[in-house]
Formats: C-alpha cells, sequence, structure tokens
C-alpha cells in the first residue's frame, strides 16, 4: 500500500497548497515530506498531502528490494515473467467527494498555468491491446473538467481510436498508488505489454484491481482514485515548469471530463514537484533496464545511469568489462537508439563509479582522447525538455569512449594506498 512506504522524514504542520507546499518540498529535495495539514484562502482540506515520496534512487531501489549494482538485470528479469491484474470486490474507496476544488491540488509555481496533478496514473483500456498505466501531467480547467498533456505514446493511440469514433476515452486516475505501480507507469513498454503485468511482476502477485462505479473500466487501489473520461474536445495546457526547471510551451491538448472522485479514508494526496528529484528518479530510472538490455548486446555491459546532472534524462554513463576496442561505438549507438532522448553517452570501464560525477570525469580525463574517441550524430530525433534543440526535438548527440585502450590497460590501473 502507498502509505505504508511513507518515510516522514520531515513532517509539516500546516501549509498553502499554492505555492507553499512546493516551496517546502524544494528546500527539503532529498526527504520525503508529511504534510499533516494543508489550507488555502481560509479553507482546510480533508487531506494530508505527501511530497517526495522517492526522494531518490536509493529510496526507489529500497522500495523495489534492489540495490544499485542489481536494479537493471532485476527489472530486466521481470519484464520476462509479467504476472496478469486480478479483479476483486473488496475496496478501501469507501469515501467519496464532488468535486476537484475538494481536492488538495497545488500550484507548484507562479508561471504555471494553475493547478496540476502531478503523480496521476491514469488507467485505461483498449478491446485490442488491454490495459495501459502511464503518468500524466494534469491542469484543473474548473470543478469537473482538467486538461492532460497527452505525449504520443500508447495512451494517446487509445485516444485516437476513440475520437476517431467521436467517442471519449474512460480512465480512471490513480493518486496515491503503490511504489510498483507508480515504477511500472513510468515505463514505455510494447503496446501489447501492461505497466500493470510489469507491477505484478516486481512484487511477485498479481495487481488487485477494483471496478469504477461511474466508468466501465477496473483500476489499482489508491489513496483517491477520479473516475474520467478523455473528451474529443481539446483546450489549451500549460506553460508548465518540466524536468528541466525550464517551462515547457503551451499546447491544445484533450480536455477530461471528472465523472467521480473515490478516495481511502483519511487519504493522503500524493504531489510531485515538476523539476524536483521524485520527478527526475520517476522519468529517469525506468528508462536504465531499457538501455542495460539493449547496450547488452554488443557488450559486457555492468550498469547504466542516467545523470543526476542531466535531470535524469539526457546524459546516459554505461560501464563495461571491455573486450574489443569497438565495443564502446557500438555501446553508444544502442543507447542511442533504445533512449531517444539521450544526448551524450559516456562509455567507460567496469573500475569506474558511475554514479560518482568525479570518477566519471577522472575517466574522460585519462582515458578520452578527442581526435579518435569522440563520436559526432548529427541533426537526431532529441528532448523536446532540451531547451538547447529550440523546442524542435532535433540535436547534436555525442558519444565519448573513455575506456582504456586494451593494448595498455595496465598503464591505467589506478594504485591503491598500501599496495
Amino acid at each position: 500500500m502507498f502509505r505504508d512506504f511513507i518515510k516522514k522524514d520531515v513532517v509539516v504542520d500546516s501549509a498553502n497548497v499554492n505555492l507553499e507546499v512546493a516551496r517546502i518540498l524544494a528546500k527539503n529535495p532529498d526527504k520525503t515530506v508529511f504534510f499533516k495539514e494543508v489550507h488555502e484562502n481560509g479553507r482546510k482540506f480533508d487531506f494530508s498531502v505527501v511530497g517526495n515520496y522517492i526522494p531518490s534512487r536509493e529510496r526507489l531501489y529500497e522500495m523495489l528490494g534492489v540495490n544499485r549494482d542489481n536494479y537493471c538485470s532485476f527489472i530486466s528479469e521481470k519484464l520476462k515473467n509479467l504476472i496478469k491484474p486480478v479483479i476483486t470486490e473488496e475496496t478501501d474507496l469507501k469515501e467519496e467527494k464532488k468535486s476537484l476544488e475538494e481536492l488538495p491540488i497545488l500550484r507548484h509555481f507562479s508561471t504555471d498555468a494553475g493547478k496540476y496533478i502531478t503523480a496521476g496514473v491514469i488507467v485505461a483500456k483498449d478491446e485490442k491491446f488491454g490495459y495501459n498505466a502511464s503518468i500524466h501531467r494534469l491542469l484543473v480547467l474548473d470543478e469537473r473538467h482538467l486538461v492532460i498533456r497527452l505525449v504520443e505514446r500508447d495512451l494517446y493511440r487509445y485516444y485516437i481510436k476513440k475520437k476517431e469514433k467521436n467517442e471519449p476515452l474512460e480512465v480512471a486516475i490513480c493518486i496515491g498508488c503503490e511504489p510498483s505501480v507508480l515504477f511500472a507507469s513510468a515505463f514505455s513498454l510494447d503496446i501489447d505489454k501492461s505497466e500493470l503485468d510489469l507491477a505484478g511482476a516486481i512484487k511477485n502477485e498479481p495487481v488487485k484491481l477494483v471496478y469504477g462505479k461511474s466508468i466501465d473500466l477496473a483500476y489499482p487501489e489508491a489513496e483517491i482514485v477520479i473516475e474520467a473520461r478523455i473528451l474529443p474536445e481539446h483546450a489549451e495546457e500549460g506553460p508548465f515548469v518540466d524536468i528541466t526547471g525550464t517551462l515547457d510551451v503551451k499546447r491544445t491538448q484533450p480536455v477530461v471530463e471528472v465523472l467521480r472522485i473515490r478516495h481511502r479514508s483519511n487519504a493522503i494526496y500524493h504531489a510531485i514537484l515538476p523539476s524536483g528529484n521524485e520527478h527526475k528518479v520517476l522519468m529517469g530510472m525506468p528508462r536504465e533496464p531499457a538501455i542495460y538490455h539493449a547496450a547488452k548486446e554488443v557488450a559486457d555491459v555492468r550498469n547504466v545511469c542516467l545523470t543526476t546532472g542531466s535531470c535524469s534524462w539526457l546524459h546516459c554513463v554505461v560501464s563495461i568489462r571491455k573486450r574489443s576496442e569497438d565495443e564502446p561505438r557500438k555501446v553508444i549507438e544502442k543507447v542511442l537508439e533504445a533512449h531517444k532522448s539521450v544526448k551524450h553517452v559516456v562509455v567507460v570501464d567496469d573500475d569506474i563509479d558511475i554514479f560518482d560525477p568525479n570518477d566519471v570525469e577522472y575517466a574522460i580525463a585519462t582515458r578520452f582522447q578527442g581526435d579518435k574517441d569522440l563520436y559526432i550524430y548529427k541533426n537526431m530525433k532529441g528532448s523536446s525538455l532540451d531547451p538547447s534543440s529550440h523546442k524542435t526535438g532535433k540535436t547534436t548527440k555525442l558519444g565519448i569512449d573513455a575506456t582504456a585502450p586494451l593494448s595498455r590497460r595496465r598503464d591505467f590501473i589506478r594504485v591503491k594506498l598500501g599496495e
């Protein structure tokens, strides 16, 4: 259950959902903050709030029961043994609210278009492909409507199929999901595989789904569930501070109509601070096993890291046990193929700590020569979140081979104190 994994590193008695909660979260980037009470305009909400729920990769390792050395291989194995969810009639979602105004939805930055739900796992079902679970930001329009930033992935395809028939797509917006569901929902699986099946595999038992009251859809229990439908109509979404801490552009996006709001007794609202550590962990870490799996095809890969300094999105470091001199280039190209938002890839030997930026810099400083170890890839598809791409999504990418030459490996061994 979501609340079983809350670590109250910092407890705040009371805070305003308009900017103040976000400010407190930003001041405590590596700590889970629990707000016992939140308010706005003199009105107290019936919910507590938690932010920085997963404030670091170490906390996520702990939730998943892994460590940094076996994380990628653990997830890779789970992807081979997916477990389908089961339907149950038992539910703790026994209370309801009538309006979005009764939820402690945050305004994070003064530049934002308004209040945003940022930790909503959107669950939908397609007749052909089955269940999809993914995380999308939702801008509050009024007490019964939201606008969803619908990235062109699987949920978008589900939506388009319905829109072409001028029909809405029924969805459940689940806030406060157990860690396996939250983590799996941040994955980008093939459309014929369900993130809920991955969540079941991670926890070694099926995810339990409950049927909605206002929608013909079952979904995982959470602290709060908004039963809704994505309409064929559109409205303006944005601006919004995204993962790089810069403003994402305004777009015309689909409108979501709220049908029913269900919640547990004494429910806890989960808020992800945009551009905060939790945002970066949930964006980046689910991509690492896919990169690991792809690079494993061409080299003995030891580990993969999307670096914190690159917002856990734009820079990738890969550790390999090198067997031939052409392996680093092959790894670089596999990484660029597996995660198209990556801009720079650094390949290092397995004696380098890829989670320590100083150690990675040491490898570049002592094992890299620009005239023969640098690979340049021009005019490639990158990330629209990178401001230097001028929002075009096109960019120049670099691959850096910072591995020691096999013929001179002895020259690069670091002597330890006392040896």
